[in-house]
């Protein structure tokens, strides 16, 4: 009796073990399934915050991230205390780097981000685990857990913890560290969802450059996609950044715009010179009869931008006003291009915190580039390598064969051969680091450690 009491006893614990053990996946079932998420993935959207401990003092940044198979990327990272943003877009025209409140862009060929990992991205997270056959593997009540070589262009960055929803393989959090298991980078997704419908705009250039600071700027589809357009993104006929008075040759665009975005900033206009602005300032358009107006440039706190404005043509009864509104027009330029002055001078020099072992500076020189203001620090020893520092007030356009460089708190853009150039901006500053023999590894960290710091 008390052996098949015994037995019985034994059985209902083998029962219980497998009955416990039913519903709980291994690393290997997990990594098969996620093999099966990765061949399957059509598209995605998530947002989240970035924050970086690679400098004094950590940086937070504001990330969103979206996919449309087979190529098509939009990362938007935006400076969470100074709302300044930055852009990179890949489509069939190539790969794009937008400054969109510096009016910059940077065009090239590029196979990224197939070539290079990236925090941020559902595919590089997932790779990282599925490429390292000595991955560690835990689960908690809501996620697996992967600890796992990370992959990243910055080689002090050795491993990562990537936290997937246990419920359809959804990036939860990521935390990458150093050599000494010093976490250097954490994201946190708050929202992220697979099968995600875009509008057909998503992922076009000029679309993120004249809406990017527009909160109807269209992620996914809902609703009139034409709602977005007429609410102060540019219409594809009018131009980037003309606004009109409404029914009048000229007149005072007053916008609603977010903080940080530049003053007297005019938004789009459609065919008919109607305009929504979407800046805090006014644009004093200027224009009689037929003419075409200009709009008065305005300041913000971080670069001061100029916009122009066409105006629709005028009536005999509007020529009064026209003639005023022409009047503060001239007197606001006047005004605006004396801070643009003001502005260039008193941005002052940023010097790195950190210079290689054997590197001292050499001297540092005022200069110009064009109409702007720029500085250039020169560094020599055992490398030998420039930086240039400048505040570009107009537009630019430039179509480079160069590559994409993980700066952790931007993406700069690397060019040239034998001498090699990284171009990248922070703050509204614009910094160009060239050399013909510093590696690629120290200068990511001479640029990451403009970050934070103020100008002398």
């Amino acid at each position: 009796m008390r052996r098949f009491t015994w037995v019985v006893a034994l059985v209902m614990v083998c029962l219980s073990l497998v009955v416990s053990g039913c519903g709980k996946k291994d690393a290997g079932s997990v990594v098969r399934e996620l093999d099966g998420v990765m061949s399957k993935l059509q598209s995605y959207h998530g947002k989240g915050q970035m924050t970086l401990r690679t400098g004094q003092d950590p940086q937070e940044y504001d990330v969103e991230v979206s996919f449309q198979a087979p190529s098509f990327y939009r990362i938007s990272l935006t400076n969470a205390k100074k709302d300044i943003t930055q852009i990179v877009l890949r489509n069939d025209d190539g790969v794009f780097v937008l400054t969109p409140h510096l009016n910059k862009s940077f065009r090239f060929q590029s196979d990224w981000p197939e070539n290079q990992g990236q925090v941020y991205l559902y595919q590089s997270l997932v790779q990282s685990i599925l490429m390292d056959n000595e991955r560690h593997f835990t689960s908690d009540e809501k996620a697996y857990v992967f600890d796992v070589v990370a992959n990243y262009q910055n080689g002090s960055l050795a491993r990562q913890k990537v936290w997937l929803d246990k419920r359809n393989y959804a990036p939860q959090h990521v935390e990458v560290s150093d050599a000494n298991s010093n976490v250097m980078v954490i994201v946190k997704f708050d929202q992220f969802e697979f099968g995600t419908k875009f509008e057909k705009d998503q992922f076009d250039m000029q679309r993120n450059m004249t809406g990017w600071n527009l909160k109807t700027l269209p992620t996914m589809m809902q609703g009139d996609s034409k709602t977005g357009e007429k609410s102060g993104a540019t219409d594809s006929k009018a131009g980037m950044g003309a606004a009109s008075g409404k029914g009048t040759a000229a007149g005072n665009a007053i916008g609603t715009g977010t903080s940080g975005t530049a003053k007297g900033q005019g938004a789009g206009s459609d065919a008919k010179g109607e305009a929504a602005g979407t800046s805090k300032g006014n644009a004093a358009g200027t224009a009689t009869g037929d003419s075409k107006g200009a709009a008065a440039p305005g300041t913000s706190s971080d670069s001061t931008k100029t916009s122009s404005a066409k105006g629709s043509q005028g009536t005999a009864a509007d020529a009064g006003s026209d003639k005023a509104t022409a009047a503060n027009g001239t007197q606001a330029a006047a005004t605006g291009a004396k801070k643009d002055t003001s502005k260039q001078q008193s941005f002052g020099i940023i010097e790195p915190r950190y210079m290689p072992s054997g590197v001292k500076k050499q001297d540092v020189t005022e200069l110009k580039l064009g109409e702007d203001q720029a500085v250039m620090l020169r560094y020599s020893g055992k490398y030998n390598y420039t930086l240039m520092e400048s505040r570009p007030q107009v537009q630019t356009v430039s179509v480079l064969p160069g590559d994409i460089l993980d700066l952790g708190f931007t993406l700069g853009v690397v060019t040239g051969d034998a001498k090699k150039t990284l171009t990248w901006t922070y703050d509204g500053i614009e910094f160009r680091l060239s050399t013909g023999d510093l590696p690629e590894t120290e200068m990511i960290k001479v640029a990451q450690a403009v970050q934070g710091e103020i100008g002398k």
